[in-house]
């Protein structure tokens, strides 16, 4: 079971001053969370995009490469790539720059958003948005996975014999979350692919998603990926955390009420009738653990803990006691409670156990060129005797 932290860059008013961070100081305190959560032993940090203020988040594999080097052990990903919006040849050759930055740990989550005027801004239609996310996805499965693509689509230009690099890190491309809240084409579209479905059910009621949940483990089982319940879950989640359960609502309740989405809505009633977790590290503990009762078993749990407003400090108050105090105890009470053969997410490790079992990983050499920049049909050495 992974646990981990998310995020989409946002930046709110000060509910004292009424002043917001600057667009520096929130990237600079993204990223000493990022590196406390690392130091702190979670699993997973992970980052949304957005192209739009009150939001910095616009290029999440910059922000991943310069974690690679900032960390040690962390597993770096995102809460949203904009898989309809990024050309899918731009996303492959960014990722696996940055896998191989990373040494491999490096997923991915993909979606549409949830910002209707990003699609002109990267000149397309928004009602193409479903179809955009199911071709777009099925080409970067190839680019991964192929030397040399010959692709022609709706959406983009023609590829013709085109190689994506660098290849991905080790001959295994990066672990693919389907991020999907409302579409069951995408979830069938995970399944399709055995990737994983993450559900962020945290502006829903509780259980919400369900649904989609296991719709998307019947097709996994549908097309032979294992059982319903070998399926790669994932679930978003909020929290605010203290010593004393009164404390933290005390100390929430400023940055909830005044954040421009939870304006009118009573802290304590949204606290009960969604995912947020207000109160102690108890209190948060059994709050997740009605997540696996709900949803069945699953392989990744993440929380937002920084909230647009939030002063850093105050956050890296919440990853300590997230890391130190909630999270010990979920990994064994989860692990006590989990049925037998579940399997783990996968991680670059075993994704490159399962391609080449004790055998050595691809390493890409690439030949040289011709004298035109390009190498060929075959640009690698060791892709000949395969063409």
């Amino acid at each position: 079971m992974q646990f981990g932290i998310f995020g989409v860059g946002d930046i709110a008013p000060d509910p004292t001053t009424g002043i917001p961070r600057s667009e520096a100081q929130r990237i600079q305190d993204t990223v000493r969370v990022a590196k406390a959560a690392d130091e702190l032993g979670l699993d997973v940090f992970a980052v949304g995009e957005h192209h739009n203020p009150p939001f910095v988040a616009s290029s999440p594999p910059a922000l991943l490469g310069y974690l690679a080097a900032a960390t040690e052990r962390i597993l770096l990903s995102t809460s949203i790539t904009l898989i309809t919006t990024n050309d899918p040849v731009r996303i492959a050759e960014d990722y696996a720059f940055v896998q191989h930055l990373a040494g491999g740990r490096v997923d991915l989550m993909l979606g549409r958003g949830n910002t209707v005027p990003v699609y002109p801004w990267f000149g397309q239609d928004i009602r193409h948005g479903v179809p955009l996310a199911l071709e777009n996805y099925n080409l970067l499965h190839r680019l991964w996975r192929e030397d040399v693509v010959d692709w022609e689509g709706r959406f983009r230009t023609p590829l013709q014999g085109f190689t994506a690099t660098p290849r991905p890190l080790d001959g295994v491309p990066p672990f693919v979350w389907h991020g999907a809240i409302r579409t069951p084409e995408i979830a069938e579209q995970a399944a399709f692919h055995g990737n994983g479905y993450f559900a962020n059910h945290i502006l829903a009621p509780n259980l919400h998603f369900k649904p989609l949940v296991d719709f998307y483990r019947k097709r996994f089982a549908d097309f032979g990926h294992g059982r319903p319940e070998d399926a790669i879950v994932g679930l978003g989640g909020q929290a605010f955390i203290a010593k004393r359960s009164q404390d933290a609502y005390d100390r929430f309740r400023p940055y909830f009420e005044s954040y421009p989405m939870f304006q009118g809505t009573r802290l304590e009633d949204f606290a009960a009738g969604t995912p947020l977790s207000v109160g102690s590290p108890q209190e948060v503990i059994d709050k997740t653990l009605t997540f696996q009762e709900g949803f069945g078993d699953y392989q990744r749990q993440l929380w937002a803990l920084d909230l647009g407003s939030m002063p850093v400090e105050v956050v890296l108050e919440q990853v300590e006691l997230l890391a130190t105090e909630v999270v010990p105890v979920l990994r064994k009470e989860m692990a006590s409670r989990r049925a037998p053969g579940v399997p783990d997410a996968p991680t670059h490790a075993s994704l490159v156990r399962a391609a080449f079992g004790d055998g050595p990983a691809r390493q890409a050499r690439p030949r040289p060129n011709r004298g035109d920049n390009t190498s060929g049909a075959v640009p690698y050495l060791d892709t000949e005797a395969a063409a």
